[in-house]
């Protein structure tokens, strides 16, 4: 039995847990307190230094070892008959080693490993699983450092700094802002009237979870079946199949840490067959999602049909896709809405679900921004993240790449758009997509509605007084409704964007990029078809994966039934 006592004054939680296992009894009285979360500094790489000579260093060695990555289930390793080659998006021709790709057999193996481990996992007091992620976060600022961010270079294709602030930097945030958002949670408590002590519990979920998580962020593959495990859930995770050499290093990471068997098991089974397998378990209780709109609306539909099955509601979390917007007001700085455009639209190759991939920009602004968008593109490099100073990596795949194509082809053709900047395409040695600029003269056009998740933004130029309808325009054009960015000098129309615009973003940027959020302080997730918007990064997603427990306590029992209305 675990109890939560609130002590006001320190905001922190006095428990106590007495649990049985394997004859071992443990009876703990404390008043903890986590070490206070902080962002992890970026490192900046400058040329030249100690830190970029160490991390091309390792990335040099880990491009030329070949790696076997099996599935952990059950804190073993499985490897199967079934290999599959991984390969490095800047050169599809380079094998980086394999994988074992798994079968429903160890997706049913997971579930039973998750289930058998749940009871101590639940049950083990929270600064135990607290410690685990805080080590992991300082195994992951330390000596694991280069390792990740080579291995997302590498894998994913992402520059230095991208790697940096992501797998380094926004994964370790999320383990130690996570363990202080489970202490503020679990110190939230109602008051108690005279002669009765009333407190609330906040268990984990009551069979396993289910995590599914995309290749873009390394962060966001650790984040999703993390926060899950940290609450006391059990999880079967299912990383991306281009994410797999980074999702490694993660694995390797929870174990180092100390994370026990069977808590989070991670598996390489296809995707639909392992969610059809999971979603129609008695004992799923909840599914934590980053992808595509699609998928996330079929697994809904599964948990639908399946309802009358499980045990519990399942928790259903997902952060799906995005076709973000910057508008540009007539009062606006053109140097700040160019160079927002290029970093917003360009960084990691447009593969962010917050990347701006549609513009409205005033006609009277539009001469400046496109000469200075112009002139910072004719100085960007693209290449493999091995050279520290190209700006531009490929796309994850072939079909991100035949995808971005036929949209640049179509453009080039079409009598409603023009392609004015970039548009060359070259997947001789890897998957490379040069940043590219549409301009277009109708505002529904395909690439102003369509997600596209690659380096294209299209732009459509607005007559200045036309401002109010095209906030309105914004608003209506898409169904997606993650990241928007306003760039005004004009408080006034600051305001009146920031209300117009109130359901088009879950995370809405002034005069700032609408790329970049970071834990603690901008928690992530967008409305519409963009996800349920529970805000990783924050107490409010791990509120998801936790069941409440109010507990009366009544010291003083009655023991008449009458009333005193009665006489």
């Amino acid at each position: 039995m675990t109890s939560f006592f609130y002590n006001p004054k320190k905001a922190v939680t006095l428990y106590f847990t007495e649990i049985t296992n394997k004859n071992l009894k443990y009876m703990s009285l404390a008043i903890s307190q986590v070490p206070v979360a902080f962002n992890e500094p970026v490192r900046n790489y400058a040329p030249g230094s100690a830190e970029i000579k160490s991390l091309i260093s390792t990335y040099k060695k880990m491009w030329k070892n070949k790696v076997e990555i099996p599935m952990i289930i059950d804190g073993k390793e499985v490897k199967t008959n079934e290999k599959v080659s991984l390969h490095s998006p800047q050169d599809h021709q380079h094998t980086l080693g394999y994988y074992h790709k798994g079968t429903k057999k160890h997706v049913d193996d997971a579930i039973k490993s998750c289930l058998a481990a749940r009871e101590n996992w639940a049950n083990l007091p929270w600064e135990q699983r607290a410690s685990i992620f805080l080590k992991a976060a300082d195994l992951l600022a330390g000596p694991y450092r280069d390792k990740i961010n080579a291995a997302t270079m590498i894998g994913q294709s992402k520059n230095v700094y991208q790697a940096e602030i992501d797998s380094a930097c926004e994964a370790i945030d999320f383990l130690r802002f996570n363990v202080e958002f489970m202490t503020e949670l679990y110190s939230e408590q109602p008051i108690s009237a005279d002669g009765i002590w009333n407190r609330a519990e906040y268990r984990p979920l009551e069979g396993f979870t289910y995590a599914i998580t995309p290749f873009n962020f390394t962060a966001i593959a650790l984040n999703l079946p993390t926060s899950m495990a940290l609450m006391g859930n059990v999880v079967v995770w299912k990383p991306s199949a281009t994410q797999i050499y980074s999702a490694k290093v993660i694995m390797d990471i929870l174990i180092e840490a100390g994370l026990p068997a069977g808590v989070i098991n991670m598996v390489f089974s296809g995707g639909a067959e392992t969610s059809k397998q999971i979603l129609e378990h008695p004992d799923f209780a909840g599914i934590h999602f980053t992808g595509s709109t699609e998928v996330f609306q079929s697994l809904w539909k599964q948990i639908g049909e399946n309802i009358h099955k499980y045990k519990t509601y399942p928790r259903i979390v997902g952060e799906t896709g995005g076709k973000d917007f910057v508008i540009a007001h007539p009062s606006s700085v053109p140097s700040q809405v160019a160079t927002a455009l290029v970093r917003g639209s360009f960084e990691y190759q447009g593969q962010k679900c917050s990347a701006a991939s549609r513009a409205y920009v005033p006609k009277s602004l539009w001469s400046d921004i496109k000469k200075i968008m112009g002139d910072q593109l004719s100085e960007i490099k693209m290449g493999s993240p091995e050279d520290p100073k190209n700006f531009v990596n490929a796309v994850i795949d072939k079909a991100s790449f035949d995808k971005c194509k036929g949209y640049i082809d179509r453009a080039k053709k079409s009598k409603e758009a023009k392609v004015i900047f970039g548009g060359k395409c070259d997947d001789k040695k890897g998957w490379f997509v040069e940043p590219t600029v549409i301009e277009t003269t109708n505002p529904h056009y395909e690439s102003m509605e369509q997600e596209i998740f690659g380096p294209i933004l299209t732009l459509y130029v607005y007559e200045d007084k036309d401002w109010h309808k095209t906030l309105k325009l914004v608003d209506e054009t898409s169904p997606y409704a993650l990241t928007g960015a306003v760039f005004a000098q004009d408080r006034y129309a600051i305001n009146e964007a920031t209300k117009a615009l109130e359901n088009a973003a879950g995370n809405f940027y002034i005069n700032d990029k609408p790329t970049g959020a970071v834990v603690g302080q901008q928690p992530f997730g967008g409305a519409r078809a963009s996800g349920t918007n529970d805000k990783a990064g924050s107490k409010m997603n791990l509120l998801r994966w936790v069941s409440a427990r109010s507990i009366k306590e009544n010291f003083l029992s009655p023991t008449d039934y009458k009333y005193p209305f009665l006489g």
